[in-house]
């Protein structure tokens, strides 16, 4: 592999930027006559290594306090004692340079340190305010667009993710199997019990209605999710008969319900996962718990069924992934979900924030 292609835009843009600044400096001073070759080439590579060490000791401090995150506006106020800084930076560093180049290269008598810097010292400070105000808008300006492109392309993964689960989901609730186990139940209890036979009818029509019009928001109030999961498992229980029991339980300090927000279909998926792969594969049935906890700061979401991981095949599902890589998304890593097996009970968690 070819060396170069190791080097990071950062450092080749630090090369060439100061290098053409230094060349247009030695320019200057070759066409002003009495041009010096050895001293030229020494100041273009004092000059080159001197400011990209000034502005490379800026750019870790800002990475080490996070500068390059902050909103413009918190940014801006900042970026004004920077560039005095680095400007001031700038001036001692020039003078100090030129000040010794001038003392060790000159034969007349050597100019005070003092006098010196009186003379020319306004002079170097303002380019220096100028150059550096040019290298930290350059800088800033790209770790601003960068930022804002992983956001939009964060926010289309999330979006194309969504999409996802409202397929996947309605691929759930329209599969020919749910279909015709629902439809058959609600028909067995048309002649028997046509009360429940229609709010059978209910059920399935609001949960087809959740899955075709109400997806476009990726969040969803907790009481929303927990409203479509309850009507999920009483038209299953219609089915299951026997076999399924449910228990929703919202413990003692998880509060306003209606503002606090989850993932669409996140409770749902791990409740449908319950049902498929572990009542539905068990001739006893079970009982499915669903436990909604206050954790730390955020919520902790339990299901708990009958069966085992192997069962389940919870790790190839891809509502689980959809899941796992949603959480990633939204939450980065402050959001967490696991499966776990213990006396043949399968409890998945989820952890938000």
């Amino acid at each position: 592999m070819d060396a170069r292609s190791n080097i990071s835009l950062y450092w080749k843009c630090q090369f060439i930027g100061w290098s053409c600044a230094a060349l247009y400096w030695s320019y200057t001073g070759y066409t002003g006559g009495h041009f010096n070759w050895g001293l030229g080439v020494l100041q273009f590579v004092t000059d080159v290594a001197l400011y990209i060490a000034i502005t490379h000791l800026y750019r870790n401090f800002a990475l080490t306090n996070g500068w390059v995150k902050l909103p413009l506006n918190a940014l801006f106020k900042r970026l004004i004692l920077a560039v005095a800084v680095l400007g001031l930076a700038y001036t001692l560093t020039t003078v100090g340079k030129i000040w010794l180049f001038r003392t060790i290269f000159s034969f007349g008598r050597p100019v005070s340190f003092h006098l010196f810097i009186n003379e020319n010292g306004l002079n170097i400070f303002m380019a220096g305010i100028r150059l550096m105000s040019i290298w930290l808008l350059a800088y800033h300006l790209y770790h601003y667009a960068l930022r804002e492109i992983n956001i939009a392309k964060e926010n289309a993964k999330l979006l194309l993710l969504q999409k996802d689960a409202r397929i996947s989901h309605l691929s759930a609730q329209l599969h020919p199997h749910f279909l015709f186990n629902a439809l058959n139940t609600i028909k067995s209890l048309v002649v028997d019990n046509p009360t429940n036979a229609k709010r059978g009818i209910d059920l399935l029509s609001d949960l087809l209605r959740s899955g075709l019009y109400n997806g476009e928001e990726d969040m969803v109030p907790l009481q929303a999710e927990l409203n479509l999961v309850a009507d999920y498992l009483e038209l299953e229980k219609y089915r299951f008969e026997e076999r399924l029991e449910y228990h929703i339980h919202i413990k003692k300090g998880v509060h306003q319900l209606e503002t606090l927000t989850v993932p669409r279909l996140s409770i749902q998926t791990l409740v449908e996962n319950a049902v498929k792969h572990g009542i539905s594969s068990l001739k006893a049935g079970g009982t499915i718990t669903l436990t909604v906890s206050p954790y730390k700061e955020g919520l902790m979401i339990q299901v708990s069924n009958p069966g085992t991981i192997i069962q389940q095949d919870a790790p190839a599902g891809i509502g689980l992934k959809n899941l796992n890589e949603r959480l990633a998304i939204r939450y980065q890593k402050n959001a967490s979900f696991s499966l776990t097996e213990e006396d043949s009970k399968v409890t998945a968690t989820l952890m938000l924030p």
